[in-house]
């Protein structure tokens, strides 16, 4: 039987605690992206360099529809982390059923919607391969409600402290994808369907085990399908966090629309070198990406208890390990690009294009996982709105700008990649201004309460 409890996130030393829990986030964002890259290399081995970069081209597009929904169990993740924190049984019990609910209602909407519009958002992004990527889009679509209730579930798991079950679900899913990837497309020449089919599979699997853990929890998490009811409370709180954060994540997408479109601008080699470097530069993201999520949880679940001032040593250790991790990752992918990029197609034009993308982002990584920490440690806070304007104006905002001014000025993709770096940057300093005036004004409302007592 499945069981799980949640972890103590409050007592103990900082360091031990944030790397236990962000050691098996990160290995399962680094599987997560093992089985993506697997179905790419599927794709560009046994479909050819069309289907490739069909299905690279959509990924942006994807992340536009899904990531305002996404970004609700982000605002679930902080507001269950906040009750755990403040043992508050029942604001925990009542997310939990709310959030639940609100992930298959938002994936029954989000794929319906982009069902219906791929086709036409392609068309106006000249894709090269429209046939394809429309249909590769088009069944990712169906299996939305999936994708929703596994992230919204694996967020709540991450708020009690439970990295390590989320990693043993995707190992598992991933290992179904791969499988049915080899047999769909070699066996059966389905092509970029085969690969979509065998992805919606293995979410449909993923989904089904992080409802199973939910069921058999110990604790305040415990889901139960009777109890499944939209708390307008709740809703109102998760809301709060997790609207600006998924139209932050929504609107991003808008910017690497028009990036990607600019990509396509350079024909269908260079689009599949992008798509191959996108997916190898990714790890670091992903692997960056726990720090973040331990942010958020270990913040909000502080705030939650009023240990304030133990934030600050969160927000420390966070950033240090961050970079850490984005400077390493950065150097050692960049220094075996060439021989990682072959893997997944050997057009020579295509491998230059990608070693473009990889020298400029891979040493520059470390920049998006800092901002990314500030971000995360707002939203633990409770401030989800103040961080989603700083990136929509900074990193989002100011890379359209740059895609319709320096670009058009140097139109190269040298030009078009230094917009991630530059804009990673300007926010993430940005960022860490806002964290520190928002965690100084929590420590002094805290103080001023403690001194009326």
């Amino acid at each position: 039987m499945i069981k799980s409890k949640s972890a103590d996130l409050l007592t103990g030393k900082l360091w031990v605690k944030i790397l236990l829990f962000s050691f098996p986030l990160m290995l399962s964002n680094i599987l997560q992206l093992l089985y993506s890259a697997a179905d790419t290399v599927v794709v560009g081995r046994f479909a050819g360099n069309d289907a490739l970069a069909a299905v690279g081209s959509t990924g942006s597009l994807t992340n536009l529809f899904i990531n305002l929904f996404i970004g609700f169990s982000v605002g679930a993740s902080v507001i269950v982390a906040q009750g755990i924190g403040a043992r508050d049984d029942r604001a925990v019990h009542e997310t939990v059923h709310t959030s639940m609910l609100l992930a298959v209602i938002g994936g029954v909407v989000i794929g319906s919607l982009g069902i219906l519009f791929s086709r036409p958002i392609l068309a106006a992004m000249d894709n090269k391969v429209l046939d394809l990527a429309t249909t590769y889009l088009r069944i990712i679509f169906a299996g939305a409600p999936f994708c929703m209730v596994y992230n919204f579930g694996a967020s709540i798991l991450r708020a009690r402290g439970n990295t390590r079950l989320p990693l043993y679900i995707l190992a598992a899913s991933g290992l179904v994808n791969v499988g049915l990837n080899l047999l769909f497309v070699i066996v059966f020449h389905m092509s970029v369907a085969g690969v979509a089919l065998a992805t919606i599979v293995s979410q449909a699997l993923s989904a089904a085990l992080v409802v199973i853990v939910l069921m058999r929890s110990h604790d305040t998490t415990r889901l139960q399908f009777r109890r499944l009811h939209i708390y307008p409370r709740r809703l109102l709180s998760i809301v709060k966090v997790g609207l600006p954060a998924g139209i932050q994540s929504s609107l991003f997408a808008v910017s690497n629309v028009l990036i990607q479109s600019s990509v396509n601008s350079f024909g269908s080699n260079v689009m599949a070198g992008n798509t191959a470097a996108a997916n190898i530069s990714d790890f670091i993201y992903m692997a960056m990406n726990a720090l973040h999520h331990a942010a958020v949880t270990f913040a909000g679940q502080h705030a939650g208890a009023g240990m304030y001032r133990r934030i600050g040593r969160v927000a420390w250790q966070c950033v240090v390990t961050t970079t850490v991790v984005g400077v390493v990752l950065g150097i050692v992918l960049t220094i075996f690009g060439p021989e990682l990029l072959s893997i997944y197609d050997t057009n020579a034009e295509a491998t230059a294009a990608g070693m473009i993308r990889m020298r400029i982002l891979c040493s520059t990584y470390f920049l998006c996982g800092i901002m990314d920490v500030f971000m995360g440690l707002q939203r633990g806070l409770g401030s989800s709105l103040r961080p989603m304007i700083v990136s929509l104006c900074g990193a989002c905002g100011l890379r359209i700008v740059w895609i319709y001014t320096v670009f058009r000025l140097q139109p190269t993709l040298d030009c078009l990649f230094w917009s991630y770096p530059f804009t990673w940057a300007v926010t993430g300093a940005v960022h860490l201004l806002c964290f520190l005036l928002l965690w100084r004004k929590k420590m002094r409302t805290l103080e001023g309460v403690r001194g009326t007592v």
